[in-house]
């Protein structure tokens, strides 16, 4: 497996930063030039089947891994081939980041800082820590269904995260072999479903205050997919609660 020399790596441990893209042309490259690659040693994009030119600015801008999927998988189906392009390449240090450009590339540096010292094994971007969301313009109706959701979800499986649902995420490759990827929905509840494996195996989550941005290009999902999604987080969540009862069994947690 061919790595990085040694002094291009944080601490002996190679970063890499993946990004999962749909029609992202318009910020991809304003997000790429802000990574700090001090410290990350390699790149993934995924395009899933985007009808722009994400893919193709991608390698022009010098990506090195570009892979676009021949139709559209969803937003967790994308992940699943990042994280897997990630430990293909011997990543110890795999960071998810929107190419859309809602979450600051600059923070990559303490996230990665965080992992690389064995502080935390997973660290999220927290856009509820400090008042980045709705200073940032996260619509009112979403702050406050974040909020509950959270909330909820905190009680339901005993922690006490800020937020479960960024898509801001660092990872220790240990971490990510340790879950069944596999079994996770293609669409937007992968995220939490991923957030329940983590706690459900026994992994501690690290938070970083994030501010975040919202406007036309930056991706979101419209009320209807929102409410989809809350009802889907509260399954995966009433799934992990019987399940660490021992009423249920899950795939989710081989």
């Amino acid at each position: 497996m061919d790595r990085l020399k040694p002094e291009n790596m944080y601490k002996n441990k190679k970063v890499v930063v993946v990004m999962p893209a749909y029609n992202a042309e318009r910020t991809l490259e304003q997000t790429y030039a802000e990574i700090p690659f001090d410290l990350v040693d390699e790149v993934v994009l995924v395009d899933d089947a985007s009808k722009d030119n994400t893919s193709e600015l991608g390698r022009k801008i010098g990506i090195q891994h570009v892979i676009k999927h021949d139709k559209n998988k969803g937003y967790g189906g994308n992940q699943k081939t990042c994280y897997k392009k990630a430990l293909e390449i011997g990543g110890d240090i795999v960071i998810m980041l929107h190419p859309d450009y809602q979450y600051t590339p600059l923070l990559l540096t303490a996230m990665i800082s965080i992992i690389g010292n064995d502080v935390y094994p997973v660290v999220f971007g927290s856009r509820i820590l400090g008042k980045g969301a709705l200073k940032g313009g996260m619509p009112t109706y979403k702050y406050i269904f974040n909020r509950m959701l959270t909330l909820t979800q905190n009680i339901l499986i005993g922690q006490k995260l800020s937020e479960y649902h960024t898509g801001y995420r660092a990872f220790s490759a240990k971490v990510i072999r340790d879950l069944n990827l596999d079994a996770n929905s293609d669409d937007f509840v992968f995220d939490n479903q991923m957030v329940s494996q983590i706690f459900y195996k026994g992994y501690e989550i690290g938070e970083v205050t994030c501010p975040t941005k919202y406007f036309d290009e930056a991706s979101s999902i419209n009320f209807s997919r929102s409410m989809t999604y809350g009802i889907g987080c509260l399954k995966v969540s009433l799934t992990h609660m019987f399940c660490k009862w021992g009423v249920m069994k899950s795939d989710l947690y081989k």
